[in-house]
């Protein structure tokens, strides 16, 4: 009879590609995944990896075999949550994550408000950006993510996957209190062409959505600086080293030497979770949405 956890690691296998992230996507060593393979192999009695220069790939065996298992692991969920269903309780572990402001601004509200009101679910939470967030609820990583986009360009949000929003967060332009501009009642973003910008990581969502947006307003930023975290960018706004958007949700406390104005056409980010279609019916799954919810309209 075929182990389902060792099906659970083809499949880790299978989607991340390597043994090494397999390992990371499973929270195992890589030693624990070559171990529970060579344990599959004897047990059907054929070869499903095969070396592919340093690392491995699929034999044929291997690639029909990890086809079969996402149908099993995918029926194993959908059993799950039927049990949970008729149980009636969100009970059992729940995988989080979200992007850091709404890890910071929007989390710690409603994971409290899982624990008071589900003590038999364990919960835990980790920070990670949006496409990352939405891979790992696409493999099984994750169970909800919360996620983020801009009103001008949409995060895409692959096939088998649910969302429901959960707010929107405006964004202003931070600016040094001396800037000349840090007095008016709004900015446009064009007014700052001639600024410095402090952006996100290159490669990252928001980094692109900014440069995207600046360039459709007619002029090529000047990058002087990069921070993944909103405090670390307003930080160096406040020694006087750029401008950039900081978004209202997870903001405080303000660093001082640090003025925010509104944008004349409203910037905005749409906050909402993620989670997989297959596990809908799952009473935690729907305790967690709500939560996120009564939190997010918390902040409205």
């Amino acid at each position: 009879m075929l182990n389902l956890e060792r099906l659970r690691t083809l499949d880790a296998l299978a989607r991340h590609g390597s043994v090494s992230g397999a390992a990371a996507g499973l929270h195992v060593t890589t030693s624990a995944v070559s171990q529970q393979m060579t344990k599959l192999e004897r047990e059907v009695g054929q070869q499903l990896l095969a070396k592919n220069g340093r690392g491995v790939r699929l034999t044929d065996a291997g690639r029909l075999l990890a086809d079969h298992a996402a149908r099993i692991l995918s029926q194993v969920e959908l059993a799950q949550s039927d049990l949970e269903q008729q149980r009636g309780k969100a009970v059992g572990e729940l995988r989080m994550a979200a992007f850091p402001t709404a890890m910071r601004g929007l989390l710690p509200a409603a994971l409290s408000s899982l624990r008071a009101g589900h003590p038999g679910l364990r919960v835990s939470a980790q920070e990670l950006e949006p496409q990352q967030a939405v891979s790992g609820v696409v493999r099984g990583d994750l169970d909800v993510a919360v996620v983020l986009d801009w009103y001008n360009k949409p995060l895409p949000v692959p096939d088998g996957l649910m969302k429901a929003p959960l707010l929107d967060d405006p964004a202003d332009v931070a600016m040094p209190a001396a800037h000349p501009m840090a007095d008016r009642p709004e900015v446009g973003l064009e007014d700052f062409a001639e600024d410095e910008w402090i952006t996100w990581a290159e490669g990252e969502f928001c980094h692109e959505w900014l440069m995207f947006t600046l360039r459709a307003k007619g002029f090529e930023p000047r990058i002087a600086h990069r921070a993944e975290e909103h405090h670390t960018q307003l930080a160096l706004v406040a020694a006087g080293l750029g401008v950039c958007v900081a978004p209202r949700l997870g903001r405080d406390p303000m660093p001082m030497g640090v003025r925010t104005v509104p944008v004349r056409h409203r910037v905005r980010r749409h906050v909402y979770v993620v989670w997989r279609a297959d596990a809908d019916r799952r009473p935690s799954i729907r305790a967690a949405v709500e939560a996120l919810r009564v939190a997010g309209a918390g902040l409205g």
